[in-house]
């Protein structure tokens, strides 16, 4: 019997350590992958936070969420490759790590690639208007001072000749000709009242509220960027005498692209504004 023994225990010594010695080296790159995922997600956070606290310039913290972004797609690819090659293996290592590791990068990937998406389909400007021949202007705000330096189009042959600011109406006009002035059946000070409830409401910093002038000025915050928006109200009685005529006008403080979310605030207010928006007659 112990001869029969002896044999047994000789090869599970000899056995064990090289089938785990493989299993071991293998996960090497299922902790790789879950890192990297992680890594990916925390960086692009503290990039965006470390922005809208201070602590960098926001053009950093952008280069922060892009590198992460990255770092998020080289988590997936590198899970990938791995998942192939282990399909051949005789002893393919735990799964556990390299999908959670690839779940979360996708997950980052996945929401800030929305942006870079929205980034192609909108126009590169900032400053969104209902009226393009007169555009709100800001009076306690400041409007920034290259609001008109880097307007799209100075390379366009059809563009060639016009000024910043009839090359941002053009582009304007054209993505967003949708936003204009409208038309509500109140009298200015009421209008004026009800912007400031739907402001406040909406968590915007109002700096000013004049209903008798007809005017308003309002800043809204994002939330992980802490970037700032301007916006001016402008009311002015209707030329038929019934009701108001009201503009809008929003820009943004940072930046040459907004990703279109301006043009967002101003539809989205005004809607709420009038209840059923009606272009100005």
């Amino acid at each position: 019997m112990t001869n029969q023994q002896a044999p047994r225990a000789s090869t599970d010594t000899t056995s064990s350590p090289a089938s785990a010695q493989p299993q071991a080296q293998k996960d090497i790159l299922g902790y790789l992958v879950l890192i990297a995922g992680v890594g990916a997600l925390v960086w692009g956070a503290v990039a965006a936070v470390g922005t809208g606290w201070g602590f960098w310039a926001y053009t950093s913290g952008l280069k922060g969420v892009a590198g992460a972004f990255l770092l998020g797609i080289a988590a997936i690819l590198i899970g990938l490759v791995q998942e192939w090659r282990v399909r051949k293996s005789n002893t393919p290592p735990l799964r556990a790590r390299r999908w959670l590791g690839m779940l979360v990068a996708l997950v980052y990937v996945g929401w800030i690639g929305t942006f870079f998406m929205k980034a192609l389909t909108v126009p590169a400007i900032h400053d969104v208007s209902t009226d393009l021949a007169d555009p709100p202007a800001f009076q306690t705000l400041q409007l920034r001072a290259d609001n008109l330096d880097h307007v799209p189009g100075a390379d366009d042959p059809k563009m060639r000749g016009l000024t910043p600011e009839q090359r941002w109406a053009m582009v304007h006009q054209k993505d967003y000709g949708d936003i204009r002035s409208v038309r509500v059946n109140e009298p200015v000070p009421m209008v004026i009242a009800k912007a400031e409830r739907l402001a406040k409401a909406r968590s915007w910093d109002v700096a000013i509220s004049m209903p008798e002038e007809g005017r308003l000025e309002a800043t809204e915050t994002s939330a992980f960027f802490q970037f700032k928006d301007d916006v001016v109200l402008r009311v002015r009685p209707s030329n038929k005498g019934e009701g108001s005529i009201v503009d809008m006008r929003s820009v943004s403080r940072v930046g040459q692209s907004d990703l279109g979310m301006n043009a967002k605030r101003v539809r989205s207010f005004l809607a709420d504004l009038t209840g059923t928006v009606t272009a100005a007659q």
